[in-house]
């Protein structure tokens, strides 16, 4: 029976689980955090001692579930999205300043100034990806992320 370190089996495995990443989510900063993901669930329940199959068997199954809910998470952000968009344009009982555009500029000044600045841009200015990223100055891919990262954040913030 063999025993793998741990150094070894992130080594032999890190290439295939970020491409398996990179295909499912495709975007870079995306699967680099999952890949990441994808070890820190596995490691702790990974016995060393198992063979290479075996590992790389559990190591897809990880895979399988940290993709699960990244994209669960994914669709609930996009909701969360679409609720801001529609409650910060939404006219209620007391006018433009009412309680549910005071709520959405609650949790937009909350967040931080790029989350900020591209969820205003995208969802209050209804500006494209592409047009967000130009007015901005930033790639297209990072755009996304920013995007992605600051609905997560923008969920939490109205959910508390």
């Amino acid at each position: 029976m063999r025993t793998v370190e741990w150094e070894t089996l992130y080594s032999d495995n890190v290439t295939w689980v970020f491409r398996l990443m990179l295909g499912r989510v495709g975007n870079l900063p995306d699967a680099e955090d999952l890949t990441a993901e994808v070890f820190l669930t596995a490691l702790p329940y990974l016995r060393t001692e198992a063979d290479v199959e075996q590992i790389r068997a559990y190591l897809r199954a990880t895979a399988r579930t940290v993709l699960a809910r990244h994209w669960q998470s994914a669709f609930t952000t996009e909701a969360a999205a679409i609720e801001l968009a529609k409650t910060a344009d939404a006219p209620t009982e007391t006018g433009p300043g009412g309680e549910a555009t005071q709520q959405a500029e609650l949790i937009l000044g909350a967040l931080p100034d790029p989350y900020r600045s591209v969820l205003r841009l995208r969802y209050l200015h209804s500006y494209s990806l592409k047009e967000t990223a130009s007015e901005l100055g930033i790639t297209l891919s990072n755009a996304k992320v920013i995007q992605h990262r600051a609905l997560k954040l923008a969920a939490a913030l109205g959910d508390g």
